[in-house]
């Protein structure tokens, strides 16, 4: 496929997917969700949002027949594709990566030696040592030989949830800077799930806010015009007199974020869990009524001997 043609092909698409595990409700309700190849999209939700799960049916961990997804112009999950790499948060707590095992052995078992200029440049990037033995290093070391090791191989499509979480600042802005190069040298995509917008401000070029297992709104930094509310915030910001592109950049993004959630939860409060007389519970009625239920029950079972 040509460079062009790569161009014209949608990186994304998810049209009225509809994903749930069984229970009374679904965890992702009629999404959808398009993004052009080269972007680097911040996906951005309340906790139980439905964005693990998304990534998760991106990443084809996930069967969902007839779902209208699409990854590079796949089904993720029937066709799959080495072009995809997911990084989750489950891999630094797999007990196998607790092991005494040097991450050399790491590197040469998943072909190091194929791409040694871009082992090299991410050993710098991520500050990683080939002789560490991951029995002994901290979690943030753990997570920085993860990440390592799933950027190894050239990828078209990262998705990322959360994986940053335990990296000091450094090593955070140069693996920002890496994939933003990635991005924009390669026409590579990331779909970025986080809580964490410190050096985000400039960096992504999409920003899809998820809530209620739904996307609520997809916002394009690229194109004038095309994220009302953060031009809005960044013109108070100028009116106050702040001039710092960091500042304009991060602040206005962070205070967008945080009325959409404002939001997502006062919704959430609104439509809660409600009494026979249709009033709203609050989190302790709903605690009462669990223990009359059930607090009877586990107390015989713990001194039933």
């Amino acid at each position: 496929m040509t460079a062009a043609e790569k161009t014209e092909q949608a990186a994304i698409e998810v049209s009225h997917l509809t994903f749930g595990f069984g229970g009374p409700a679904n965890v992702l309700t009629d999404l959808s969700l398009d993004l052009p190849r080269g972007s680097r999209c911040l996906l951005v939700g309340a906790n139980g949002a439905g964005k693990s799960t998304l990534l998760r049916i991106l990443a084809g961990k996930r069967l969902v027949p007839n779902s209208g997804v699409r990854v590079i112009g796949k089904d993720p999950f029937c066709d799959g594709s080495q072009e995809i790499t997911y990084l989750g948060t489950e891999w630094a707590q797999n007990p196998i990566v607790r092991r005494d095992i040097p991450v050399s052995r790491l590197l040469k078992t998943l072909g190091a030696e194929r791409h040694p200029d871009r082992c090299s440049q991410l050993l710098d990037i991520l500050d990683v040592d080939p002789d560490w033995h991951m029995h002994q290093v901290s979690d943030g070391q753990r997570r920085r030989v993860q990440i390592l090791l799933g950027l190894l191989e050239p990828w078209e499509i990262l998705l990322l949830d959360e994986v940053t979480v335990d990296l000091d600042v450094l090593v955070r802005a140069d693996l920002l800077r890496f994939l933003r190069s990635e991005t924009e040298v390669r026409g590579a995509t990331i779909l970025y799930a986080t809580h964490i917008f410190d050096g985000l401000g400039g960096w992504s070029t999409h920003v899809a806010h998820i809530a209620e297992g739904t996307v609520a709104v997809v916002r394009d930094l690229i194109t004038p015009g095309g994220f009302p509310e953060l031009d809005e915030q960044k013109a108070i910001r100028n009116a106050q007199g702040v001039t710092n592109s960091a500042v304009l950049d991060n602040s206005p993004l962070l205070l967008v974020v945080e009325k959409w959630l404002s939001d997502d939860l006062r919704k959430l409060r609104k439509e809660g869990r409600r009494t026979l007389e249709g009033a709203v519970q609050t989190k302790w009625e709903i605690l009462s009524e669990n223990m009359k239920a059930f607090g009877d029950r586990y107390y015989n079972y713990w001194t039933d001997s």
